[in-house]
């Protein structure tokens, strides 16, 4: 099949861009004698998940419990579920993955949550992997850094169904921050806490085989930490504009890795000379950030959003109109929402298609 035949809207992946980043990414994290687990919030897709495990991943993170289930099935190892686990039927599922793949990694930031994935796990003849989810300023999730923190771990370190694997540290507040040094030097405040941490875990004599954080936007700035064993990019691998934005160390952009991932449309009207509108409005992409889709090597045309199933083009290049059954490419602002539209990506290599992959994970926030 050819990528001019798929139906509109669709998502598409570029494989050689695909790859080149994820190639990218593995020879960063051996450089930096780190390791990568991924996060497969960002595609919810298992081939691409085996594809960054074949790349060297230890495996995925997972924001929830039912894209862990859907990457455990699919045969993926190597988990770790970044989002705590409270409620009894949750644990229950969990206790059952565990059954299947017993190396999953879980978090807690509370005592009590700790006491229950204990009981849960002893009734159900399992052990959990724990790492302590620590906040290290994005005031989401996690314990307070220092003595909290090794409370906590204590608790789960002397449960006899909690294995204590070490700590957990996202700093979302710092992935964004635009501009190289800025964000350097917000990432390095923040994670200072979850450095400071672990030293005080490790003289107390608790084991820290585990510190995790880091997002696309840091990977190049957490790895200085030699604290920290593992990041949990994810965007990376088909990156978005918002991330683009943000900067790299030399330049305005961050151009570190491709923009591998697009959403193609038809052009369906073409009201006017300076005006046309496309197959893809809400229920295509991502609205969570101010700015809008981008079209692919068409600068001349701005995307605007004109309802569900449509968005309006405002041509500004009189010398280069749009003509009607068109088709037209765009980059999303925002990856992750965006791929959770979708039930598949057409994986392309030039004007072929090389496989049509299945997002299985999609709406799984269970």
């Amino acid at each position: 099949m050819r990528r001019d035949e798929i139906p509109t809207p669709a998502l598409l992946l570029d494989l050689a861009r695909f790859e080149r980043n994820l190639e990218r990414m593995a020879a960063h994290v051996r450089r930096a004698g780190k390791h990568l687990r991924p996060h497969a919030k960002t595609h919810k897709c298992p081939e691409i998940a085996r594809r960054q495990v074949a790349a060297g991943a230890l495996g995925v993170a997972c924001a929830k419990l039912g894209e862990a289930e859907v990457m455990a099935r699919a045969g993926i190892r190597g988990l770790l579920i970044t989002t705590e686990i409270v409620p009894p039927a949750g644990l229950a599922r969990l206790v059952r993955l565990l059954g299947e793949a017993p190396e999953t990694l879980v978090v807690v930031d509370h005592p009590e949550n700790a006491r229950e994935l204990g009981r849960a796990a002893a009734a159900g003849g399992v052990v959990a992997n724990v790492l302590v989810d620590v906040d290290v300023g994005n005031r989401r999730t996690g314990v307070a850094p220092g003595a909290s923190t090794v409370e906590l771990a204590r608790e789960v370190a002397a449960h006899r169904s909690l294995r204590l694997r070490g700590l957990q540290g996202y700093a979302g507040q710092c992935a964004h921050v635009v501009g190289w040094e800025a964000r350097r030097a917000a990432s390095r405040a923040a994670m200072a806490s979850l450095m400071e941490t672990r030293g005080l875990l490790e003289a107390a004599g608790l084991p820290v085989e585990i510190v995790a954080g880091g997002s696309t936007g840091t990977y190049d700035i957490d790895v200085e930490l030699p604290g920290l064993t593992e990041l949990q990019s994810g965007s990376y691998c088909v990156m978005d504009l918002d991330y683009r934005r943000i900067g790299g160390r030399s330049g305005d952009a961050l151009t570190d890795f491709e923009m591998a991932l697009t959403v193609v449309t038809t052009v369906i009207s073409v009201p006017a000379a300076d005006r046309a509108v496309v197959d893809a409005g809400f229920k295509s992409f991502a609205t969570d950030r101010p700015f809008p889709p981008e079209a692919v090597e068409r600068p001349g045309i701005e995307y605007g959003w004109a309802g569900d199933e449509h968005g309006r083009l405002t041509l500004r290049d009189p010398d280069r109109p749009v003509r009607l059954g068109e088709r037209i490419e765009f980059f999303p602002p925002h990856c992750d929402p965006t791929i959770n539209l979708y039930d598949r990506v057409w994986a392309v290599r030039g004007s072929e298609v090389e496989g049509v992959w299945e997002i299985t994970a999609r709406g799984r926030s269970d």
